[in-house]
């Protein structure tokens, strides 16, 4: 059965912007703010997610946004159409729009099909795993169109399992509670194939949606380095990193994390691609656990610190700036001479000169000389937003330290 409408277009509410603030939404910015708009009574009694009309005071019509009167992002674009029906067609379309672009750059049936404004669906973040789905909806209006997107995506797709993955902290300042539930079939386990290797997922209990396809190039980049060489991977999760590198042939490979559950799938993972023998895991506080690793004289050829991200909010940039310092040191000195670190940030609220002053900083304290090989990002089925760089999220420097 198809979900109905999000609204009658004919009866979508018009909104205006207040004068002189229509700017940025005339440069094609995809956000206006509640200081932008006009907020009547009528518009604060509307409810969250509804789309609107958006002109500006001159007359000049913007198409339908996604309108949210609780949020500071007021309204999101959605169409630069007033009247588009956004009904099942309309999303479907968006949707294969996007798949098709994924399955042009990537080749396989694993990859982010939509990231959010880049892709033209506000807040939404769906991951495919072959024929399982991860969506989250991290805005009221995405989350309206929820059943509309289910059935977009059965249409498209078939999936065996629709998991949704609504527990992202962002969502309160929608005003939308946090959970995760299957929303389609029975199962919430999935397969990612990745460099040749099969890893074991849950869609339902892992971080964010399941598997970090951000760093599918950054895995590939270390893998490179890690024939022959001595690895540990920190902040491991399910052992993208190590296992890979294991799989281009390191001499071994340690799994450093402290969630109990994903260190378990990495070592399944191990398991069933036969590299038991040289891949160990190691449960602990990152922090805690190399400082100590460090104490004991342990050194590795390879480094990987991939942690989450330290600056939840724009307040927390000061404290995130410290413990990026503080991990880059650390991580740092495990390196063995003539080694490489990679380290990464995943908070969009510490921009690229900040995180890589950071790590300088970090490094610089180990006295040891530094080569900053390559400042990376996501991969490419994370597109960015041109008005948008807070969407460039990720952030990773490739360092070698030399013998002297």
């Amino acid at each position: 059965m198809t979900a109905e409408p999000l609204d009658t277009p004919s009866e979508r509410p018009l909104l205006r912007l207040l004068p002189g603030r229509d700017r940025r939404v005339k440069a094609g910015h995809p956000w206006a703010f509640s200081n932008e708009i006009a907020m009547t009574a009528e518009a604060r009694a509307l409810p969250p997610g509804t789309p609107v009309r958006l002109e500006g005071d001159d007359g000049v019509r913007h198409g339908t946004w996604l309108f949210n009167p609780h949020s500071l992002i007021a309204a999101r674009f959605l169409s630069p159409h007033a009247e588009v029906a956004l009904d099942h067609r309309f999303f479907r379309n968006r949707l294969a729009e996007c798949m098709a672009l994924r399955d042009r750059l990537i080749g396989q049936p694993f990859y982010r099909l939509v990231h959010a404004e880049a892709d033209g669906l506000p807040g939404l973040v769906i991951d495919r795993y072959g024929d399982a789905v991860a969506l989250q909806a991290n805005t009221a209006g995405m989350e309206r169109a929820t059943p509309l997107l289910i059935g977009a995506l059965q249409e498209l797709l078939s999936p065996r399992a629709i998991v949704s993955r609504n527990d992202a902290g962002v969502r309160r300042l929608e005003g939308l509670p946090e959970e995760s539930r299957l929303l389609h079939g029975e199962d919430a386990t999935a397969l990612v194939r990745e460099g040749g290797l099969e890893f074991s997922i849950d869609l339902l209990s892992g971080q964010k949606t399941g598997w970090f396809f951000d760093q599918r190039e950054n895995r590939m980049r270390v893998a490179a380095l890690a024939k022959g060489a001595t690895v540990l991977d920190v902040f491991c999760h399910t052992g993208g990193f190590g296992l890979l590198a294991a799989a281009a042939g390191a001499k071994s490979v340690t799994l450093l994390d402290r969630s109990e559950p994903a260190l378990a799938l990495a070592a399944d993972t191990a398991h069933r691609q036969g590299f038991s023998d040289i891949v160990s895991t190691k449960r602990g506080e990152a922090l805690e656990t190399l400082e100590k690793m460090l104490g004991q004289g342990q050194r590795f050829e390879v480094v990987v610190a991939d942690p989450p991200a330290f600056a939840k909010t724009r307040k927390d940039h000061p404290a995130a700036m410290r413990a990026y310092s503080k991990l880059a040191r650390v991580a740092a000195g495990l390196v063995a001479p003539g080694g490489f670190l990679f380290i990464a940030s995943c908070s969009h609220h510490v921009p690229v000169g900040d995180f890589t002053d950071a790590v300088a900083h970090g490094v610089s304290r180990t006295r040891r000389p530094a080569r900053l090989l390559a400042t990376t990002g996501a991969g490419p089925d994370h597109p960015v937003h041109p008005l948008l760089p807070e969407s460039a999220y990720l952030k990773g420097l490739l360092l070698h330290l030399p013998a002297a």
